[in-house]
């Protein structure tokens, strides 16, 4: 667990990483309370509040008596919260300092392209 990040915060980007790597698919079951305790040595209640937000945001669905399951728009709800998240807050400050150290927006693109280019060939 990360200590910069509140425990029910990291509980449920550990099942949003699951459903972005698919290792959670559509109706599969979330790991339990139960199961997210006893494997991270957390209170399970901590574990429900974390799940709970998934639940909230429509990432999962709970199933009376069965667990919570994966919506059908899991991972495309997932991924346009961290892209809100990036372009509103860690964009912003990359671009700060980009300007503070005095890269370019053409050196930037460049090197964007480059990285791009070399992901490509992964």
């Amino acid at each position: 667990m990360d200590s910069n990040k509140l425990i029910f915060e990291q509980v449920a980007e550990i099942v949003e990483n699951q459903i972005l790597d698919g290792l959670l698919k559509t109706d599969d079951r979330s790991p339990s309370t139960t199961e997210f305790a006893n494997a991270y040595g957390i209170n399970p209640a901590t574990a429900r509040k974390g799940l709970n937000i998934l639940v909230d945001e429509g990432i999962l669905i709970k199933k009376r008596g069965m667990g919570m399951f994966v919506t059908k728009d899991a991972k495309k709800i997932i991924k346009e919260k961290r892209k809100k998240e990036y372009l509103d807050n860690i964009l912003p400050d990359l671009i700060k300092n980009l300007r503070f150290l005095e890269i370019s927006k053409e050196d930037l693109i460049k090197e964007i392209e480059k990285i791009y280019g070399e992901l490509a060939n992964d």
